[in-house]
């Protein structure tokens, strides 16, 4: 069965355009087995200042509330601090999508404090509180360095002071659903705080998407079939109301405009009739589209369901 026959054949339709999510590159200092990016310190993608600048302006003309900075690690982009400092004159909640090593790469060391005086939102990927299954996802030796990165951060008051959020997100390390957030929240609030010190806000529960890199590990291991079959047979239709999609766009690197970050490394562009680029941006045509869909979507509507914000059914 496809997502479509299991929509009941109804048109997915977004319902606003609340976020911007902006992929400013593909560049990496980490290769993630489950990067559906497939970002990695090879890759040359990089946003230019051009694009960025039509992102800002797209920003101050449609007063769009919230700002999602993604990547690869979006801070090797040489405007990334330019774009956050222009995009807080506008009086966006702007999101950054930080992989906590990043931060001990030549000239980032002092990330923490930028984060800080610019009141980003924090959102980092931990696999899990041990490091055998961190490292099994994000490379030797990230474990260490994550947990040395989320000192560094509470040590600016992320994940303390009331004004710096600091949330984590999980991915399962294997060809399965993450269990309930608010139960493996609790179990990573206890064991961080525990046996490192560290505190943050909430923590987001995201399915790994049958796409990229974690696709190519799913047909190596010989998991595709079983993987698919299980987003198949636990499509929770509670979880359609809260998909991302419905009220984000998402902006690769050259500016083209996509129904969301899933459907952009897929090259599956919105449809054709609408604005197609952040330069034609319009958010009169592209608030109430129709949505571009696949079986990868299955992920997104699995269990209790998944989006760039966790779980989205109790």
């Amino acid at each position: 069965m496809t997502f479509e026959e299991r929509l009941g054949g109804a048109q997915l339709r977004s319902n606003s355009v609340d976020i911007l999510q902006v992929n400013v590159g593909k560049l990496c200092n980490q290769a993630c087995k489950h990067c559906h990016v497939d970002a990695s310190p090879k890759r040359s993608e990089i946003m230019s200042r051009e694009t960025v600048d039509e992102v800002l302006r797209v920003l101050r003309e449609f007063r769009i509330p919230k700002l999602d900075i993604t990547g690869g690690a979006p801070e090797l982009n040489p405007s990334f601090r330019y774009f956050v400092e222009e995009a807080r004159k506008v009086n966006t909640r702007i999101l950054v999508r930080h992989n906590l090593t990043v931060m001990f790469e030549e000239g980032q060391s002092d990330l923490p404090e930028f984060f800080a005086e610019n009141e980003l939102e924090v959102i980092c990927s931990l696999p899990y509180f041990l490091q055998q299954e961190t490292d099994a996802q994000r490379g030797t030796g990230v474990f260490d360095r994550s947990i040395e990165g989320l000192r560094r951060l509470n040590g600016v008051g992320y994940g303390i002071s009331d004004n710096l959020v600091l949330n984590l997100v999980y991915n399962p390390v294997g060809a399965y659903l993450p269990p309930p957030q608010s139960s493996i929240e609790a179990d990573f609030k206890r064991e961080l705080k525990a046996r490192y010190d560290i505190s943050f806000n909430d923590l987001f529960t995201i399915t790994n998407m049958p796409i990229a890199r974690f696709l190519d590990w799913l047909r190596r291991s010989g998991n595709e079939t079983s993987y698919m079959a299980k987003l198949v047979n636990a499509f929770n239709p509670a979880t359609v109301r809260g998909l991302m999609c419905r009220n984000l766009i998402s902006v690769d690197w050259t500016g083209r405009l996509y129904d969301c970050d899933f459907n952009q490394m897929l090259d599956m562009g919105i449809e054709a009739a609408l604005p197609q680029t952040i330069f034609d941006f319009d958010i009169d045509k592209l608030a109430d589209r129709p949505i571009t869909t696949a079986d990868h979507c299955f992920g997104c509507t699995a269990g209790s369901g998944s989006s760039c914000g966790g779980a989205v059914a109790d």
